[in-house]
């Protein structure tokens, strides 16, 4: 398994401009990339290693993001509403002032995160 990641940042704004329906990010490799800003409304990142990732102010709401790995991952005020983070690793992950409102959260590794701020109404857990 390399450590470098899949995509870059260029590739993945490239695929979400293609994109015709939902974005399969399905087990790819996003370490350390910068996703800050985009939009990957309902994209399919299940078991994706988002470790270190940046995610500050990403909409991600509806996104599939189960067993991913994200620990580490800076998602400072995104847009995380309705997705869905079952057994998904956030262990030391800032999640301040996302929005995590009707996120389903059950089995979700929460040890050490940020979540000063965060909105977690009708989250699941």
């Amino acid at each position: 398994m390399s450590n470098q990641p899949d995509l870059t940042r260029s590739d993945v704004i490239k695929l979400i401009a293609l994109a015709t329906k939902q974005l399969q990010l399905v087990g790819v490799n996003l370490n350390g990339v910068d996703l800050s800003y985009l939009n990957l409304t309902g994209a399919d990142l299940t078991n994706a290693r988002l470790i270190n990732a940046d995610l500050r102010h990403a909409i991600l709401s509806g996104a599939y993001i189960t067993k991913a790995n994200l620990s580490g991952a800076d998602l400072t005020n995104a847009f995380l509403r309705w997705s869905h983070l079952c057994n998904t690793n956030l262990t030391n992950a800032n999640l301040s002032g996302a929005d995590l409102a009707e996120a389903d959260l059950t089995g979700a590794n929460l040890t050490g995160a940020n979540l000063e701020g965060a909105n977690l109404t009708d989250a699941k857990r």
